[in-house]
């Protein structure tokens, strides 16, 4: 079963659109505004970016007084914890896939780090929430011995350590013109 879509809050929905459409690709699909339904009167506008297969992101910009102004967006840095534990990562489909999409974060003034986990390759940057992104591509399928691996390591308290993956920083390029 695949996700519809995965919401998470804006404070400042220009960069957000900006970073979705022209730095990820995604194309805007859906607005819709509606009362939150506070005491306060407050309203919101929930903004669907299609990502590709029936799937979407979704983005909160909301009006409401009883939503402190402050309010943290960087999933992550709000609970206390490092940038790469809470991240949304989408499919590259395939290796050519994933260079492109390097490419173009590139090409958009962005610093990317790639990491080769063995099984798939990712690239990752932040978008203006401070939230992580990754684009990954799998390199080979996961099989029953995969899904045994998983159950035992679920299952030992004291797993033993895998080597940290390989990893490649791609530069960002100057802006053309």
């Amino acid at each position: 079963m695949s996700f519809h879509h995965v919401a998470v809050a804006t404070r400042d929905l220009e960069a957000t659109h900006s970073f979705y459409t022209e730095v990820m690709g995604f194309r805007l699909a859906k607005a819709v505004v509606a009362p939150t339904g506070s005491a306060g009167g407050g309203w919101a506008k929930h903004l669907f970016y299609d990502t590709g297969d029936g799937e979407y992101i979704a983005f909160w910009d909301l009006h409401d007084e009883t939503i402190p102004p402050g309010f943290e967006t960087a999933i992550s840095k709000g609970l206390g914890l490092p940038e790469w534990v809470n991240h949304i990562a989408f499919d590259a489909r395939d290796l050519d896939g994933l260079a492109d999409r390097c490419r173009r974060w590139q090409e958009h003034g962005i610093a990317v780090v790639e990491l080769d986990h063995g099984f798939c390759r990712s690239i990752y940057a932040t978008d203006p929430n401070g939230i992580l992104v990754e684009f990954c591509a799998d390199t080979r399928p996961l099989d029953e011995r995969d899904a045994a691996e998983a159950a035992r390591l679920l299952a030992d308290a004291e797993p033993p350590l895998e080597a940290l993956p390989s990893m490649t920083i791609h530069p960002a390029l100057e802006p053309a013109g």
